[in-house]
């Protein structure tokens, strides 16, 4: 139950360390996987003291042992037994936990302690392998392509380290341009993994940082462990900026070469990979210029010969021997065109006459011409019977030329 407490009702300090150290003593006796940060034994005991960390975070518990647990021999001056427990190994103890009510510390009192063995450790790894390749993070189609030239290369790596002098230096020689931000880190023990997840993210942070180089050289499989550390894994998966892995030897495959976007056999072969060697590259710009050269030539030829093979041809050589014979079949087409029309006006001249002759010959004024006479009575109308007339009436007589007025006799 929780206590009733109130600034008027406070309970005494002593009050919640006994509770404290009641609730930690339910715990009861429990397994803990971590690693050996700190190993102390005070001479003339055997009792030691190990600091046991979380490689993923920064958490850290004390535990309390015996020396023959961890191999290291009986009493004092004792000689280290085979296979002896030391800082930057990876243990697991079956411990209860305990609450120093003096001093109001956490602390561990292990009655076994066992190294995790190297079978047990590629187990481990070859799980998590499979783990982080369900999710996707070793996928090829997510890997970035690294810049063709970065102005500034980030690299992650040990203190004063060989990695660092060979990624260094050979980047130099390449390209003579090229700059550095080293991040010197722990790459090896309980702090590898906290520090190189640091300077990951410091160098992912910088603009200027082009990509990114974790080296260091080769080791044991327990040696290279942090750089299998899930953690590590993830935030390398989640940088922006592209990530070369170049860790141990060729042979050595940790983790964090399948989640990089580069890996590197060696820290030198990283440099390789990273900055281009200036040699090579105008070497390569020659070839190119030589190329384009003679490519650009050899089409120019082929054109000129091309432009002469359509010179040399007649109807290009003298253009007139095409027109020529086009200008005296136009010619003879317009002087048949305009004999086409001459004799089709003349038989139309002709028509028009022989027709004009026939209507002339059947028309009233011929009749006329020849003597004969056409009345009109006063309406206009034409008189072809005597009956249609009084006597007295008066009459208009057309002529061939002219009119007279005729009276009818009564």
């Amino acid at each position: 139950m929780p206590l009733e407490t109130s600034a008027d009702n406070p309970v005494p300090v002593r009050r919640v360390s006994q509770l404290l150290t009641q609730w930690v003593g339910k715990l009861g006796y429990v397994w803990v996987e971590g690693q050996v940060a700190q190993l102390t034994r005070r001479p003339g005991q055997r009792t030691a003291f190990l600091t046991l960390r979380d490689p993923s975070a920064e958490m850290s518990l004390t535990v309390t042992c015996s020396v023959d647990l961890l191999g290291l021999g009986g009493g004092v001056g004792g000689t280290a037994q085979t296979g002896a427990i030391t800082e930057g190994a990876t243990v697991v103890v079956h411990a209860r936990p305990q609450f120093y009510a003096v001093r109001g510390t956490l602390s561990l009192v292990a009655d076994q302690v066992r190294q995790v063995g190297v079978g047990e450790l590629l187990a481990r790894l070859e799980h998590l392998r499979g783990v982080l390749a369900a999710e996707g993070l070793f996928a090829a189609d997510r890997k970035k392509a690294l810049p063709f030239l970065p102005a500034v290369v980030g690299v992650v790596c040990g203190r004063a380290s060989a990695a660092e002098k060979d990624v260094v230096e050979n980047g130099r020689r390449r390209w003579p341009a090229v700059h550095f931000r080293v991040e010197n880190v722990a790459v090896q023990g309980p702090q590898a993994v906290t520090e190189v997840n640091a300077a990951i993210a410091r160098l992912d942070a910088d603009p200027q940082v082009e990509v990114i180089v974790i080296t260091r050289g080769g080791g044991s499989l327990e040696d290279l462990l942090p750089f299998s550390n899930e953690a590590m894994v993830r935030a390398v998966a989640a940088c922006r900026t592209p990530v070369v892995s170049a860790i141990g030897h060729e042979a050595d495959t940790p983790l964090l070469d399948l989640v990089a976007d580069l890996r590197a056999s060696t820290p030198t072969d990283a440099a390789k990979r990273v900055v281009p060697d200036v040699g090579e590259e105008q070497d390569r710009v020659a070839q190119l210029r030589r190329r384009t050269r003679s490519a650009v030539t050899a089409r120019l030829d082929r054109d000129d010969a091309a432009l002469r093979a359509l010179r040399s041809r007649p109807v290009l050589a003298d253009p007139h021997n095409l027109l020529t014979p086009r200008e005296h079949e136009l010619d003879g087409l317009r002087q048949r065109s305009r004999r086409m029309l001459r004799a089709g006006l003349d038989r139309a001249q002709d028509n028009l006459r022989h027709v004009r002759a026939r209507t002339a010959a059947l028309s009233p004024a011929a009749t006329l011409e020849r003597g004969y006479a056409v009345l009109q009575d006063e309406h206009g109308q034409v008189v072809r019977r005597s009956a249609q007339v009084a006597g007295g009436a008066t009459l208009r007589a057309r002529l061939g030329e002219g009119e007279l007025t005729v009276v009818v006799a009564p």
